[in-house]
């Protein structure tokens, strides 16, 4: 692809990175909670979230839909669920202490957290279906640019995610107990939120 059309993709790049999503207020979160470690750990399983994804558009994203038919809707719906009980479990455990007196840990871990919220949001892989495309060069190799383009869009979300947890983690050190639960309870809230969007939008 040509430099032009690179540096137009990286602007673009840079513009959705900055918008915050359900993933970023799941690094928020944890990183507030448990520290920094947590939320980076979140940011990478989100990562690898962001890797299937392009992975399945660069194999083929209308393909893959027309194959699934209706199975699609449920897995929008299944991760719209999974949106909302995780944001229902952080608003009600935002003051839960385990038994060494810190606040308790998700099951699976945190990357397994960030890889989950990454992947349960379809809407997200049919952005990157409409996304991409627009900057591919028809004349230049495709599984090229895809790469290209794919590790440039996770080295962005990567840094972004990570200043979040830094932030979020210092901030974390200076919050009290009680502005602690309520700083989660606001993070479950927005996960909610993020899950019924999910539920009630549709992919066209």
């Amino acid at each position: 692809m040509s430099l032009e059309l690179y540096a137009a993709y990286v602007v673009a790049c840079i513009v959705i990175v900055l918008i915050p999503g359900p993933t970023v207020t799941l690094i928020i979160a944890s990183s507030i909670r448990h520290g920094t470690r947590a939320g980076l750990a979140n940011a990478a399983g989100t990562q690898i979230g962001v890797a299937v994804m392009i992975a399945i558009v660069g194999i083929g994203l209308n393909q893959m839909i027309e194959a699934m038919g209706h199975w699609f809707e449920w897995v929008r719906l299944l991760g719209a669920a999974y949106l909302i009980w995780l944001g229902i479990q952080m608003f009600r455990s935002g003051g839960e202490l385990a038994a060494d007196g810190m606040p308790r840990r998700p099951r699976g871990g945190f990357f397994l957290q960030g890889f989950l919220v990454a992947i349960s949001n379809p809407k997200t892989l049919i952005f990157f279906g409409a996304f991409i495309p627009q900057f591919i060069d028809p004349s230049a190799n495709y599984a090229q640019q895809i790469v290209i383009m794919g590790v440039t869009a996770m080295v962005f979300a990567a840094m972004s995610d990570s200043a979040y947890a830094i932030a979020a983690g210092r901030a974390g050190k200076f919050l009290s107990a009680r502005r602690l639960k309520l700083m989660t309870r606001i993070s479950g809230t927005f996960l909610v939120g993020g899950g019924v969007w999910l539920a009630f939008s549709r992919a066209k």
